[in-house]
């Protein structure tokens, strides 16, 4: 299942989207008698199996029915979370060849991550897809972008084992890791270069874990005005979800709802010979199959 966060006549609602249209989930409830709470994505995350037994219902209902169900071209969609609990978690440094292109362009010995290199972005970069990410001479001239699968929590926990990881993912979504190269180099970590506003565009919805099955298989891409930078395959990650989660989740409680960024693959800007930054204007579509595409505007202000 798609679930996805939508703008429709002025109110913000959730949604599954299905082959022919946008299902208000709410609405859907309502008139099935559904007593789930199924008000807000999180909603349904926090609420866990209940919730994705009463959606794969209401979708049956609607495709049997035949109604209830809203056309994509009538609506906005806002990120499928539309506002963090508290910061996402990001890692860094978790493809070879992105490892291998940034100790060249920077002109380090190559040393490959010991353990997960984490990182987290403000609560104020989330934007959605369409969105515009902002870029403000005054404070950055050395945009960038990354591509990564992002990983939902679903079933929060401390401590949480390797092996039963993948049960606490809700679902996947696709990320897009925006950077101030300037501000990271200048500050000498990654908080204040990838925490300014709009800089974590996410969406264009959440696929349940159920429906994506093994991630590992998951090809990720990102192009900037039709040119292709960045492809690669989960697969290729230095240290994989289960890991990740585990090392994460180590003495520290993961939340229903956390998201997770699992690292960019090579063919980022600041890495090409010469450096290509983003500009105004310059539009960014990162895709991932089976989970759909992201694309964001730079906007200079």
């Amino acid at each position: 299942m798609k679930f996805a966060t939508f703008l429709h006549r002025d109110q913000i609602a959730c949604g599954l989207v299905l082959t022919d249209g946008l299902l208000p989930l709410a609405e859907a409830a309502r008139a099935a008698r559904e007593s789930t709470d199924l008000s807000s994505v999180l909603a349904i995350i926090r609420a866990g199996e209940p919730a994705l037994a009463a959606c794969r219902r209401l979708a049956a209902r609607a495709a049997e029915a035949r109604r209830g169900l809203l056309p994509m071209a009538e609506v906005t969609l806002l990120a499928p979370l539309p506002a963090l609990t508290r910061n996402a978690f990001c890692v860094g440094r978790n493809y070879v060849d992105h490892v291998k292109e940034g100790a060249t362009a920077m002109k380090w010995d190559l040393k490959l991550p010991e353990a997960p290199q984490f990182f987290s972005k403000a609560t104020n970069t989330l934007i959605g897809p369409g969105a515009d990410v902002r870029l403000d001479p005054k404070v950055t001239h050395r945009l960038d972008y990354e591509v990564e699968l992002a990983v939902i929590i679903g079933r929060g926990g401390r401590d949480i084992r390797r092996s039963a990881a993948l049960e606490h993912v809700f679902g996947y979504t696709i990320a897009n890791d925006v950077t101030a190269r300037d501000l990271q180099r200048r500050h000498d970590q990654w908080f204040k270069g990838k925490s300014l506003d709009t800089y974590l565009p996410l969406g264009p919805w959440i696929v349940d874990s159920e429906e994506i099955g093994d991630p590992t298989s998951l090809e990720l891409t990102m192009s900037i005005n039709g040119q292709e930078r960045q492809r690669a395959r989960v697969a290729q990650m230095i240290f994989d979800i289960p890991f990740i989660i585990e090392s994460l989740s180590a003495g520290m409680t993961l939340e229903p709802g956390d998201v997770i960024a699992t690292g960019t693959p090579s063919g980022v800007g600041f890495a090409m010979d010469p450096p290509q930054y983003l500009h105004g204007g310059d539009e960014m579509i990162a895709r991932i199959d089976r989970i759909g595409e992201l694309r964001n505007r730079v906007l200079e202000v």
